[in-house]
């Protein structure tokens, strides 16, 4: 039984960082911490941009959730796993799939192929405003009919 809640609380971790992350993206992001955001929606020639930062926060969140639990294993620790793997799934579907920061990975799934539409509808507006389309892995049909 403790095997289940730890797989659950894993998983709600997961879906709550994408929820968690379409609102910061939205109201932070695209608002008072768009001085640091704003290099992701710029073209640029190196590797590293500004905006990567907010992925050392959370993977620094997310290691001292684990490290505070990691003699008990409690759900802090879970919580943490959740947010490393969120971080990683992130990683993969949005740097190395959709702005293909690493040339390797290609994919004519359906699902995926929807991701990087909505997220390419997200980036047409190289503003801080009039931005839609601010999640990840949950894409709105109503996002992508406009």
């Amino acid at each position: 039984m403790q095997l289940f809640i730890h797989i659950v609380t894993v998983l709600f971790t997961i879906i709550g960082m994408e929820c968690m992350s379409w609102f910061i993206h939205k109201y932070l992001f695209h608002g008072p911490l768009w001085f640091l955001h704003k290099s992701h929606h710029q073209k640029t020639k190196t590797f590293f941009e500004w905006n990567d930062l907010f992925a050392v926060l959370f993977a620094a969140l997310s290691l001292y959730l684990m490290y505070i639990d990691r003699h008990n294993l409690g759900y802090r620790f879970f919580i943490g796993a959740g947010i490393t793997l969120y971080g990683l799934i992130y990683f993969v579907v949005h740097d190395w799939f959709v702005h293909r920061r690493f040339k390797t990975f290609k994919s004519d799934n359906a699902y995926l192929q929807t991701v990087r539409k909505a997220h390419k509808i997200h980036h047409k507006n190289q503003g801080k405003e009039n931005g839609r389309a601010f999640g990840l892995l949950f894409v709105s049909k109503k996002v992508l009919k406009s």
